[in-house]
C-alpha cells in the first residue's frame, strides 16, 4: 500500500470513530479555533512525524527508523527550552543531547566502523525531519486550544492529520498505480492493527499523557521502542542486526536516559521553613 495513502486512511478512520464516539457521548461541538489548533497539531504529528516514518521505511528498515526516531526526546527538550517561557536545560540534559546526536551520527555514518551496511542518506534525513516535526507538534499540543474532552480533541487531530496525509498522497501521485484488489489480506490486517492499537489506543494515550505529564517523561517511550523494533525487524522481517547498530542504539538510549532522568529531578520547590517541599514535575 502506498505510504501516505495507507497512513491517511488509517488516521481518518480512527479519527471518525473517536470523533463520532465523543460526540455521541455528549461532547460539545468544537469551535473554529479548536479545529485550527487540531489542524496544526495533526499536520505536525501525523503528516510531518508519522508521514516521514512511513515514507522513509521504503528506503530504510523498521529498526533503523525506530533508532533514528529515538532522537525525538532531544528535540523535545530543545524546543521546550527555546519556546517563550521555556525551561533552560541542565548540564546533564546538554550531555544527553550530545550523546543522542553522536549516536545518530554513528548510526548513519560510513560503514567502516565495525562493519555493517550504510543507511540511505535521504531516508535518514527525512526521519530526522520527521522527529523534529513530531517533537514540535508534541510541545505545541500542550498549549493549544483543544476541547476539554481528550477523545474529542484526539479525533479532531487524527481527522486533520489524516486529511493532510491524503492530500500528500494525491500530490505524490500514489493513486496512479494503486489497485485495491492487489492489496493482500496480510496488509489489510496490518492496517486494521495500526488503526486499533497504533492510532485509537497508542496515539490517544500519547496525547493524553502530553496533557498530564512533562514532555521529558512522556518521551520515555523511546527507551523501549528502538530495542523492540530492532528485535522484531530481525525476528520477523529478516533485517540485519549488526554490532554497529547495537553500539549506536546504546549511545542514543543513554542520551535519552540522561535527558529524561535530569528533567524529572528539576524544580524541587522549597517549603516556607527552608525544608524541601513535595517534588513536582518540571513545567
Amino acid at each position: 500500500m502506498p505510504p501516505f495513502l495507507m497512513a491517511g486512511v488509517r488516521f481518518v478512520i480512527a479519527g471518525v470513530l473517536l470523533y463520532g464516539w465523543a460526540r455521541l457521548r455528549g461532547a460539545e461541538r468544537p469551535t473554529r479555533r479548536m479545529w485550527a489548533a487540531a489542524a496544526i497539531v495533526g499536520s505536525l504529528l501525523l503528516l510531518g512525524g508519522n508521514g516521514a516514518v512511513v515514507w522513509a521505511e521504503q528506503l530504510v528498515p523498521s529498526g533503523v527508523a525506530a533508532l533514528l526516531v529515538a532522537i525525538v526526546p532531544c528535540w523535545m527538550v530543545l524546543i521546550d527550552w527555546l519556546r517563550p517561557g521555556g525551561t533552560r536545560p541542565t548540564t546533564a540534559v546538554v550531555v544527553g543531547v550530545l550523546l543522542g546526536l553522536a549516536g545518530l551520527a554513528l548510526f548513519v555514518g560510513p560503514d567502516a566502523l565495525l562493519g555493517g551496511g550504510r543507511t540511505h542518506p535521504v531516508g535518514a534525513a527525512v526521519l530526522v525531519f520527521g522527529s523534529l516535526a513530531w517533537a514540535a507538534g508534541s510541545i505545541y499540543s500542550r498549549h493549544a486550544a483543544m476541547p476539554p474532552r481528550p477523545l474529542l480533541g484526539t479525533g479532531m487531530q487524527m481527522l486533520a492529520g489524516g486529511a493532510a496525509l491524503l492530500i500528500a498522497s494525491i500530490i505524490a501521485g500514489e493513486g496512479a498505480n494503486f489497485e485495491i484488489a492487489a492489496v493482500s489480506t496480510r496488509s489489510l490486517l496490518a492496517l486494521a492493527y495500526l488503526i486499533v492499537f497504533g492510532a485509537i489506543i497508542g496515539f490517544s494515550a500519547y496525547l493524553w499523557l502530553l496533557r498530564v505529564s512533562t514532555p521529558a517523561r512522556v518521551s520515555t517511550y523511546a527507551y523501549v521502542n528502538p530495542i523492540v523494533a530492532v528485535l522484531l525487524g530481525w525476528a520477523l522481517a529478516g533485517e540485519a542486526l549488526t554490532m554497529r547498530m547495537g553500539i549506536a542504539a546504546a549511545i542514543i538510549i543513554a542520551g535519552v536516559a540522561l535527558i529524561t532522568a535530569s528533567r524529572s529531578r528539576t524544580r524541587r520547590p522549597v517549603g516556607r521553613a527552608g525544608e524541601p517541599g513535595r517534588e513536582r514535575p518540571a513545567a
